[in-house]
């Protein structure tokens, strides 16, 4: 079968051309801009990617038609294969026919910390050798791609609630029907789709009332959103996780900055893990992590140990670099919570040496202003921020941020920031670049004015 994807390179929809392809399918795919690095690791696939959505990059005629969410009603590809009467399908639905049925879906669903968690879970369950498959929304370093069919019975699966489709408004969840159901964390975003929380969490009781009666919710316990949707129903088992002390489950940090933590469970320790990540969000995302592997049998010791092992996910306080004294990271961060547990995270690895932030106010959410407010406090743990305001803000930024004072550099180009922030470099700094985007490339462009002025000093 001819399968073409309309927005084949992000994340997700380049994980469903990677698994169509093991399938035996003749894959094609389009993007308005095909670009690195899923575009290289299709084109090695074989996959044959075309740039634009237009009427021409689906002849021939194809069999089937994936469309992505991105798309819409009067896109010009939309409109051929709705007028030609072209087979369409899209991704989570199309993943759940043809791949997840008759599979053990272990879903990772949340606000934040889904992409590192279905990471974890997937390489725990290779170390114990029980290669899964998986997609998940981000390129786990351990695997090297974002997506594989694996061998049955396991499948791990990041669980968006973001809408599925133009023709499909549910949250992408709903598809997946999982056995093990994580839910890290609730929390208000995306508001160009949600109007309120109350919308969130009602997309969150529909992913729990396909759960079965045998299958496993997992939440931490001291989150009211996630207590909340179980309160409007829940048919599973429940196991509930918490940091240092737990009703159940509990991760203890041995070392401030996260980088060591034991695990708990009923109070007696289960074992210590010694790793690379920073941050007790990463802990208790671990923490998440084994008690979801042990669903599917894995022992606590072998997930232990497959967490020292782990290398994270790209994007996610990624080291990209040093220059005379300057380190560079790259982060996806883009919620202030998100934001704020990773300066955390990095200021309790750092001590008291310099920390900058420089953040893209570019997911739909920021531009709309609608967590403004408690972004003054989730950055104010860096000694210096630098904000980059894109025409298309809709809020007063300089307004919002003038309780931080001089410590705030608000620029209308990435050239700037970078220039701005070279000028005022300092020995040992820490410079943590965030933004769900590309961001004009500005952590690697960063890297080079640096390393330039040091060769010109």
């Amino acid at each position: 079968m001819h399968i073409h994807i309309l927005g084949i390179c992000g994340t997700f929809m380049g994980g469903i051309a990677q698994i169509a392809k093991e399938l035996g399918h003749e894959v094609s795919g389009s993007d308005q801009n095909v670009y690195p690095p899923m575009s290289t690791q299709l084109e090695e696939m074989g996959i044959h990617l075309k740039s634009g959505y237009i009427a021409a990059n689906l002849t021939p005629r194809p069999d089937e038609v994936i469309i992505g969410n991105a798309l819409s009603r009067g896109n010009s590809a939309v409109e051929y294969i709705l007028n030609e009467g072209i087979a369409y399908d899209s991704g989570p639905a199309w993943l759940k026919e043809n791949v997840l049925a008759n599979r053990h879906v272990i879903a990772i669903s949340g606000t934040h910390g889904k992409t590192t968690t279905s990471s974890m879970v997937a390489w725990i369950l290779e170390c114990a050798g029980l290669n899964p498959g998986f997609l998940i929304g981000g390129v786990p370093e351990n695997f090297g791609v974002s997506a594989r069919l694996g061998q049955a019975p396991y499948f791990v699966i990041e669980a968006d609630e973001y809408d599925t489709a133009f023709f499909d408004k549910r949250s992408k969840f709903v598809h997946y029907n999982p056995q093990t159901c994580i839910i890290n964390n609730i929390e208000y975003d995306h508001a160009d789709i949600f109007d309120d929380l109350a919308a969130i969490k009602k997309q969150f009781h529909h992913l729990i009332r396909i759960v079965p009666q045998k299958g496993t919710v997992i939440y931490p316990e001291n989150d009211k959103n996630a207590q909340s949707v179980l309160e409007m129903g829940c048919w599973s088992q429940t196991t509930c996780f918490a940091l240092d002390t737990g009703n159940d489950w509990s991760v203890k940090l041995e070392k401030r900055d996260g980088s060591a933590f034991s695990i708990y469970h009923q109070g007696i320790l289960q074992g210590t893990v010694h790793w690379n990540l920073l941050g007790e969000h990463n802990a208790q995302n671990a923490l998440a992590a084994v008690i979801a592997a042990s669903t599917a049998g894995v022992k606590i010791a072998t997930a232990c140990k497959a967490l020292e092992s782990f290398k994270s996910v790209k994007r996610r306080l990624e080291k990209k670099g040093s220059v005379n004294g300057v380190t560079i990271y790259d982060d996806f961060a883009h919620h202030p919570t998100a934001i704020h547990e990773t300066l955390k995270a990095l200021r309790n690895h750092i001590g008291q040496a310099p920390l900058v932030a420089v953040l893209d106010l570019r997911s739909n959410t920021m531009k709309m202003g609608v967590h403004r407010n408690s972004l003054v406090q989730s950055l104010s743990i860096a000694d210096q921020i630098w904000i980059y305001r894109s025409p298309d803000i809709e809020w007063p930024v300089e307004e919002v941020f003038a309780s931080l004072g001089k410590k705030v550099n608000i620029l209308n180009k990435t050239d700037d920031i970078i220039q701005s922030i070279v000028q005022q470099t300092q020995q040992d700094m820490h410079v943590c670049v965030m933004s769900n985007g590309g961001f004009d490339n500005l952590h690697m462009r960063l890297l080079t004015a640096l390393n330039d002025s040091r060769t010109v000093a």
